[in-house]
């Protein structure tokens, strides 16, 4: 720890500043470096230890649903299919549409929009 010097004690020292220089200063600078990979160890522990934290709230409350062939869907839409007349208060969905076919996990092909919402 080092702190700021007044002109008097620099033509008498105290005590203070006896032990804040020379060897013992040099040690205890060495002593924080040698710290500081520690320290920063840990932050990193404890940042992932939040994020798992976070992590599990989350999926404690998220309701997993898979999706399957048959099921009606919706999609959303992006800014420029929106109509511009619409304003803000437009649908921000298109559909509903059929899943016809699965591709991967959690991919569909021949999506198709439902005939009785038309």
């Amino acid at each position: 720890m080092t702190g700021a010097v007044i002109p008097v004690e620099v033509g008498e020292p105290s005590l203070r500043y006896s032990n804040e220089s020379g060897p013992n200063n040099d040690e205890s600078r060495l002593q924080n470096l040698d710290e500081v990979e520690e320290r920063r160890d840990m932050a990193y522990v404890r940042m992932v230890a939040q994020k798992q934290q976070a992590e599990r709230y989350y999926n404690k409350k998220a309701k997993v649903r898979p999706l399957k062939v048959g099921d009606y869907v919706l999609k959303a839409k992006t800014q420029s299919a929106k109509d511009p007349n619409e304003g803000k208060l437009g649908t921000n969905w298109d559909g509903p549409y059929k899943i016809t076919a699965a591709a991967n996990k959690g991919a569909f092909q021949n999506v198709i929009k439902s005939p009785m919402y038309e």
